[in-house]
């Protein structure tokens, strides 16, 4: 029966997926807001190319690197599958920590994928606001930098990233074929 099926792969691609997507817009927010602050740094300049390398490198060329440099042993990070075989044996903690190690290696290469354009999209639309009338306007009557940053531009800011949301997460429900074929993973993108 397919209801069944989905039934079955739906919860480990919707794991997967929005854990990486909730962990890629924690982490890509705060980068851009601090790469627009220091536009144009040294630091500004060393994260993008720290950014677009991860950006160009495929998510299943990054897990097969990463299964061969990491995970080689399989004994510290599991390199197939999403929980051990002996799962349900474990205590409930244990199983959490189980979950967590399975999860980080292809969870970095669903989440390396949309670094760049995610951080150079708060990036740039932090300092389109930076530049507007209203930001102007809380300047001139006295406001620190970091209210006006925080509360006024970076909250307009996040629209953008906001209108986007519903595509990312279409695909990461769906899974990603060649990341759940490399690390072994039974979702909707390998069902």
């Amino acid at each position: 029966n397919i209801s069944y099926l989905i039934k079955e792969c739906l919860p480990v691609s919707a794991t997967f997926g929005l854990t990486s997507l909730i962990l890629t817009y924690l982490v890509c927010i705060p980068l851009g807001i601090f790469k627009a602050i220091k536009n144009g740094s040294k630091f500004d300049l060393l994260s993008s190319i720290i950014v677009f390398i991860g950006y160009s490198i495929p998510g299943y060329i990054l897990g097969s690197m990463l299964i061969i440099w990491i995970g080689g042993d399989g004994s510290t990070w599991p390199i197939a599958g999403f929980q051990s075989n002996h799962y349900d044996t474990l205590t409930f903690f244990n199983k959490i920590i189980d979950r967590i190690r399975h999860f980080l290696l292809p969870g970095l290469c669903y989440i390396v994928g949309g670094f760049a354009w995610m951080t150079l999209l708060m990036k740039n639309s932090l300092l389109e606001n930076l530049s507007q009338d209203y930001v102007r306007t809380a300047f001139a009557k006295g406001l620190s930098e970091k209210r006006v940053i925080f509360f006024h531009a970076v909250r307009n800011s996040l629209i953008p990233l906001a209108t986007g949301i519903g595509g990312m997460i279409s695909v990461f429900l769906a899974g990603s074929y060649l990341i759940e074929t490399t690390f072994e993973i039974k979702g909707l993108g390998l069902l």
